[in-house]
């Protein structure tokens, strides 16, 4: 799960996919399920590695598929979905008397389909782009074009958004923000270890072959390459790293543009800014200004040229999915392969459905819900998070380490918790994009300039807190605390996570223990910062913020200590414990609150047995197996230094270990490896 910063929706990211035009049918996959006995190991004492008894059957019997870099339970009802969301749009496609929602999903799933077009045409699509490159010859022009790539799309050097106002949460304002760089994190460009030197040179060669595919040759798109990686090296420099940015503290710092233009005189900020489509604004909130200070000298010091290579390489990296298959290609072998550890690539349809879901996601998730998901199921869940949502107040009210003050506050923000269950209340209206079955790349760019008007309309306008930042079929959840609401679409809400048929324990496990990671992160070493209107507010007593941390503390030093990657040459990859603090405050305080609320539920059946194992003993099985997965060394290794969530074995093992009411269930004593000497707890 995460929590988002709703910015700008990102319609197409790195797909790199590629296969046959028209691929064999192939059988629908059965159904996951919630809770599966094949799934465990039952040689391995619980006790000892509860991980490897929850899901050692499930890894054995699903090795990662070649085309996938890590393959677990979320990956399991991905499949699932998007043969359902496959089986909508083939349908949609050549069905006769479509509705204008199915004509929408149904032209634009076809034109991505359409491989044989977009071989043909090459890189054509983004010639008009770099002929308008090409042609800059002062930093008026570089600053024109920037500001154009931004307006259409594409982006480069830093972030433009609007969003709602760290502390007039009610209101969208104008931000900026660092950016620019293409690796996963800053680390790959200031890190000397020898694997990150390996990856810049790979990053080179990667670029230079991309570059090789424009026409360039050998020597100038070396040359070219290694200029771009010069310059996002510096931009890397002055970004805040991971850490540094989860406090919202750190990215509060609201100012006039004038007061911008002051600290980054170079970047006219007055031209840029209409040239994008934004209305007109006195006032924004600047993410990290070092960062600007630092860009403002790098317009300086870098010749124009060197900025236009710069901006070619981020268009052509920003389309590279759209465009022919040696494009396509080429960005997997360093993105897909090298970097993740993936074999092969995706199945054409598998991309085309992705990319029909990014485009126009609550469009085709209108087609999902129908098929999926019924007012029913919404029902059900809506109690689930009611029972959590209780025990989350008592959880409050019980706790020796807060002050009345804060408590009153806390409980106050609880109360205020919007949830959205399912799909909008509101779909998104379409109607003005226009989609061709026949032009693959004009469909992606209309669709994502629909949403960067959406966006960019949003300027001065109250907050819509009934939006989405996911489509339906999205298999995840968020918390959002400038809205205070938790989002759960439908996608996740099925097997194994949640299913109608199956007992309590078992779904409040899954999408129980979920519910309140979600509800938790209101409450997290992030979201605590936030008061329940969303604004972020201190309302914390010092003692009380004090007594937070000291028990985040624990958290953080816990799983810093796991090991994700062993490397026999000593370089082994730790969780970062400061990085990832917020998911596992947010896990350890959804399943104690998850198994609160199913064994107030339960009453006196909680003591009754169910096919073999106890309701408290189910919980934690439901629990475990949806985190059942297998990685590749090198997806581990980018997840370590990117992901603010845990792996799987370290969400499992590092909860149940805090967990007096695990070590009861399963019989643990003092010195087993899932009984923590000294047990964290913050919530």
């Amino acid at each position: 799960m995460r929590t988002i910063r709703l910015i700008v929706v990102l319609l197409f990211a790195s797909l790199v996919a590629v296969a046959q035009t028209k691929p064999a049918p192939t059988p629908m996959p059965k159904a996951p399920v919630s809770f599966d006995k094949a799934a465990m190991d039952t040689s391995v004492n619980p006790c000892q590695d509860f991980y490897q008894y929850a899901c050692g059957g499930w890894r054995a019997a699903h090795p990662i598929p070649p085309d996938q870099s890590r393959y677990g339970r979320f990956n399991e009802l991905l499949d699932y979905n998007l043969d359902v969301l496959h089986a909508i749009l083939e349908k949609a496609a050549v069905a006769k008397n479509r509705t204008p929602v199915e004509q929408k999903v149904g032209d634009f799933y076809s034109a991505c389909m359409d491989e044989s077009k977009i071989d043909a045409l090459g890189a054509k699509p983004i010639e008009p782009e770099l002929a308008r490159i090409a042609k800059i010859t002062n930093r008026k022009q570089l600053i024109e074009e920037i500001a154009h790539l931004r307006a259409t799309g594409s982006g480069a050097l830093f972030g433009f958004y609007i969003s709602p106002d760290l502390h007039n949460a009610a209101i969208n304002i104008a931000g900026v923000d660092q950016g620019g760089t293409s690796l996963p994190d800053r680390d790959y460009y200031l890190k000397d270890t020898p694997k990150m030197v390996e990856t810049r040179a790979k990053y080179v060669e990667h670029m230079t072959n991309m570059f090789k595919l424009l026409g360039e040759p050998a020597d100038k798109a070396e040359a070219d390459a290694k200029t771009v990686l010069g310059i996002e090296t510096d931009l890397a420099k002055a970004q805040m790293d991971r850490v540094e940015r989860r406090d919202a503290r750190n990215r509060d710092h609201k100012m006039t543009v004038a007061q911008l233009n002051e600290i980054a005189p170079n970047f006219d900020f007055n031209a840029y800014f209409p040239a994008t489509g934004a209305g007109h604004f006195t006032e924004l909130n600047v993410g990290n200004p070092e960062f600007f200070k630092q860009v403002n000298g790098l317009l300086e010091s870098e010749s124009i040229d060197n900025w236009k290579t710069y901006l070619r390489w981020h268009v052509l990296e920003s389309h590279a999915a759209v465009l022919s298959k040696p494009f396509v290609e080429e960005s997997f072998n360093f993105e897909g392969k090298y970097m993740r550890g993936a074999k092969e690539m995706e199945p054409r349809w598998k991309r085309c459905t992705r990319s029909t879901d990014r485009a126009l996601g609550e469009a085709l998730g209108q087609l999902y819900v129908a098929k999926t998901f019924g007012p029913d199921g919404k029902a059900r869940m809506l109690k689930l998070v009611a029972e959590i949502e209780k025990e989350m107040g008592n959880d409050i009210n019980e706790n020796d380490w807060m002050s009345a003050e804060t408590k009153t506050q806390a409980l106050a923000k609880l109360k205020d918790v919007q949830n959205k269950i399912g799909y909008p209340d509101k779909w998104k209206d379409y109607s003005s994009v226009v989609i061709k079955p026949n032009d693959f790349y004009g469909d992606v760019q209309r669709a994502q300039l629909f949403e960067l008007k959406r966006n960019l309309d949003k300027l001065g306008k109250p907050v819509d807190k009934s939006e989405w930042g996911m489509t339906p079929p999205t298999v995840n959840a968020y918390y959002s605390p400038s809205q205070n609401n938790i989002n759960f679409p439908a996608g996740i809400l099925q097997p194994p996570f949640f299913s109608r048929t199956i007992d309590d324990p078992v779904n409040f496990g899954g999408i129980g223990v979920v519910i309140g990671h979600e509800l938790t992160h209101g409450f997290d070493d992030s979201g605590r910062r936030f008061d329940g209107n969303g604004n972020l507010r201190d309302w914390w007593t010092p003692a009380d913020g004090k007594a937070f941390d000291e028990r985040a503390s624990c958290i953080a030093n816990e799983y810093s200590g796991f090991v994700s990657v062993k490397d026999p040459q000593g370089g082994d990859v730790h969780l970062n414990g400061k990085l990832t603090l917020g998911e596992n405050v947010a896990d350890n305080g959804g399943l104690r609150l998850a198994y609160a609320a199913v064994k107030d539920l339960m009453g006196p059946a909680w003591n009754k047995p169910i096919d073999g194992f106890t309701p408290a003993q189910r919980f934690f099985l439901g629990f475990a197996q949806v985190w059942c997965e297998n990685v590749t060394p090198q997806a581990a290794r980018q997840l370590a230094l990117t992901d603010p969530h845990s792996p799987g074995r370290f969400r499992v093992i590092g909860v149940v270990s805090n967990s007096p009411e695990f070590a009861s269930a399963f019989g643990c004593k003092k010195g087993d490896p899932m009984v923590r000497e000294n047990a964290c707890r913050v919530w």
